[in-house]
């Protein structure tokens, strides 16, 4: 069994690209910048060393967020791990790269009344999972007052274990 989850908070490094296959399915692609703290070895202080990785994003949810996501936005990134390779056309050299394939994408600054993000505490954002690619996908979630559970008696029996 393996499992290929990756989850990453960090700011985007440039503004997302978008483009469209053929088919007409939008593509956004988008640098995030994570810091990996270490101790200095002259020094034998901490310091942050920035991993620059790359993301794509495909479908609706690729438009949907276009308006959302700029270049120093705080985002959490769940997604997958996917290796490429290629033969570069001008030099001939094989090439490759690791990138992330986005499922879910939390904002992580807060939002402003122009709705814009800024830098600051975190705001949910609700991604559509591929089969929910409908009309609310990419809407950032408003405050929502939560529900408590109905209440009912737990009894020893009840619990399946």
């Amino acid at each position: 069994m393996s499992i290929n989850r990756v989850v990453l908070t960090g700011n985007l490094t440039r503004d997302p690209d978008m483009r469209a296959t053929p088919s007409g399915t939008q593509i956004m692609q988008f640098g995030v910048a994570v810091n990996d703290r270490r101790r200095n070895q002259q020094t034998g202080e901490w310091e942050d060393y920035p991993n620059f990785i790359e993301c794509v994003l495909f479908g609706t949810r690729a438009n949907a967020l276009q308006n959302y996501l700029h270049k120093g936005s705080k985002v959490a990134i769940e997604g997958k791990l996917r290796w490429s390779s290629w033969e570069d056309k001008n030099s001939g050299q094989k090439r490759s790269k690791i990138e992330v394939v986005v499922d879910d994408v939390e904002f992580m600054n807060a939002r402003q009344e122009g709705g814009n993000y800024s830098a600051g505490s975190s705001q949910p954002f609700v991604a559509a999972t591929p089969d929910q690619a409908g009309s609310e996908a990419g809407v950032p979630e408003t405050t929502r007052p939560v529900e408590a559970p109905p209440s009912a008696e737990v009894f020893d029996q009840d619990i399946p274990f």
